[in-house]
């Protein structure tokens, strides 16, 4: 490699490390949101359906929305769409502030701001991912998206701690803050110059609406890496149960459910800042796979555990594993993606990550309905080990893929 080639991997552009601070505010707001939300629920009705209802609500628009972002963010500056989203956050956040504070926020109104924040979230993922190959030469994305996403995990961490410590005075001052942030969000994110979209677009149809799907299904290394994080945070992601576990099992306060979430984002956060100084150069593939195998195993192990300690452990290494995925897969879908479709693949992409999170949520909370929380976590940690099993079998050249960039 030359020094020229070895400095442009190395450099993090100006304008990149001002979009991180939009996504840092961004995304510390959206965790605090999630906390908040999620104890307010509970405290109002005491029932793992309304807790699986939560991410329900937001899955739902998220899906509806998903093509037509996808379609839009690759029709349009970017930053406008990605505007959007913070700002329909900012509201909600608002209404919910005022709401709290005046004592009329219940059941409903809740399950009404999850439909506004599904519908930002759809508008949201594609935009800030289609953003980042704009903004960072090719070559060095690999150490982009690792440098994003553990600056990423830093709000994961830090929102859900700092939510669960801010919610002792009451909600209203959780989502104050959050406004505060998204606020703060938006301001960074004008900093940034336009960015066009590509000049060879086709005319809209049904053919361009569903561009991203159709890209997706014949590239089969892409396929297999996104429908695995698909499959393997539906089965196994636990954050709904996190209320229950940190009120009913690990008799905690909210500062322990804001500890709880924040577990999973600082094992992944270490591990980024790893990739982001060495990142992964050989077997990226068997890698992936292994790293998915963890996170369901520490799932099973966070299941069973009585102890805080232990299960803050469990969640962390269980994050740690989970990021090795997030970096292959989402330089697998940039690296292999033209610009004129980008918008319409991270669509996709966001659509799965979506599926994953708020319906491995609903999954959660309606079996923990029936089998109660421990056996319907136990349950999606075997799960996600079948899922891997499973999947090294369907997609071979996934699990024989040796570099994410061809040398």
């Amino acid at each position: 490699m030359t020094a020229g080639a070895h400095s442009e991997r190395r450099a993090l552009p100006r304008a990149f490390r001002r979009f991180l601070w939009t996504r840092l505010f961004g995304t510390t707001a959206n965790q605090m949101l999630f906390v908040a939300l999620a104890w307010q629920m509970y405290d109002l009705t005491g029932r793992a359906w309304d807790l699986g209802m939560v991410g329900l609500m937001q899955f739902v628009p998220a899906l509806v929305c998903a093509l037509p972002a996808g379609q839009l963010v690759d029709r349009v500056d970017r930053r406008r769409v990605l505007a959007a989203a913070l700002l329909m956050q900012a509201a909600a956040s608002f209404v919910l502030a005022w709401g709290s504070l005046h004592g009329w926020i219940g059941r409903e109104i809740i399950f009404g701001i999850c439909v506004v924040l599904g519908v930002a979230r759809a508008l949201q993922m594609p935009s800030q991912q289609a953003i980042v190959p704009a903004l960072v030469p090719a070559a060095g994305l690999p150490r982009a998206f690792a440098a994003a996403s553990s600056l990423l995990k830093l709000a994961v961490v830090g929102g859900p701690v700092l939510g669960g410590f801010v919610y002792a005075f009451g909600p209203a001052a959780v989502y104050a803050l959050c406004l505060v942030l998204l606020v703060a969000a938006s301001a960074t994110l004008a900093t940034l110059a336009p960015i066009p979209p590509a000049r060879d677009q086709a005319p809209v149809s049904w053919s361009t609406l569903f561009g991203g799907l159709s890209f997706i299904w014949q590239r089969k290394p892409v396929l297999g890496a996104i429908s695995l994080d698909l499959f393997a945070v539906l089965l196994g992601g636990a954050t709904a149960l996190l209320p229950i576990y940190a009120k009913d099992v690990l008799a905690t306060g909210p500062w322990g459910l804001g500890i709880l979430r924040a577990a999973p984002a600082l094992g992944a956060m270490i591990v980024g800042l790893v990739l982001a100084r060495w990142p992964l150069q050989r077997h990226v593939g068997r890698r992936m796979f292994a790293a998915v195998a963890i996170y369901g195993a520490s799932i099973v192990v966070f299941a069973l555990s009585r102890d805080f300690v232990l299960s803050f452990c469990a969640l962390a290494i269980g994050g740690s594993a989970d990021m090795v995925s997030v970096i292959v897969r989402q330089t697998l879908v940039q690296i292999d993606t033209p610009d004129a479709m980008r918008g319409r693949v991270s669509a996709v992409n966001s659509l799965f990550i979506g599926a994953s999170n708020e319906l491995g949520e609903f999954r959660a909370g309606t079996v923990a309905e029936f089998m109660g929380p421990v056996w319907a976590a136990v349950a999606g940690g075997v799960g996600t080990l079948v899922v891997v099993a499973l999947w090294m079998r369907a997609f071979p050249t996934l699990a024989r893929r040796d570099r994410l960039i061809p040398a």
